[in-house]
């Protein structure tokens, strides 16, 4: 008799970086995670924006027209693969010409220019996050990594993602969860 091991389908789900996290480009990261399967797993980092680009010298990089006023719109660090390929986590309310990933009834994520191309004209989904680049796992390694304390596991509501400030996401990720990032340790033990 052959053995399958199982995995819960984390996709739609957040991921909240716990202390301690050995990879500064994690550290008190919230992720939503777009896909996850026995293959791996996907995810943007959805509150660390970015330092060095704006939404207005993206577009100026593209061949997109800058019809308006892009100064108010963010840009994120979505993780550190492929930093120079853009993705826009969204409300369900935008479909792409060419491809768009419904997530769930919340959440849809497409990487096109055509989203970026209808946001820059004023237009494209009601709620956005824009991001430069994203989190990937290989086959198993976020079930080590939440096994190791690295992760914990949250529902991903709208209104965290897109209306919460960056600076607030990772202790209401917590929150949600009845936990105060007082009472977590850098240090994760077994019983």
């Amino acid at each position: 008799m052959s053995q399958t091991t199982h995995i819960t389908d984390l996709t739609g789900q957040m991921l909240i970086a716990m202390p301690g996290m050995p990879d500064p480009r994690f550290a008190h990261s919230l992720i939503y995670l777009c896909a996850h399967s026995a293959d791996g797993a996907m995810g943007l980092i959805v509150n660390k924006p970015s330092a060095e680009m704006s939404f207005e010298t993206l577009i100026d990089q593209l061949p997109i027209e800058n019809t308006g006023n892009l100064s108010d719109i963010r840009v994120h660090f979505g993780g550190p693969v492929e930093v120079g390929r853009g993705f826009v986590l969204h409300s369900p309310d935008f479909q792409s010409d060419m491809t768009t990933l419904q997530v769930d009834d919340s959440f849809a994520m497409t990487a096109t220019l055509d989203v970026l191309e209808s946001i820059a004209q004023g237009a494209g989904p009601e709620k956005r996050l824009i991001v430069l680049g994203y989190a990937g796992w290989g086959p198993g390694q976020l079930e080590q990594e939440i096994a190791a304390n690295g992760w914990l596991v949250c529902d991903a509501r709208s209104e965290l993602v897109f209306d919460t400030s960056d600076g607030d996401k990772w202790e209401a990720a917590l929150g949600s969860l009845g936990i105060s990032p007082l009472a977590l340790s850098s240090e994760g033990g077994r019983a």
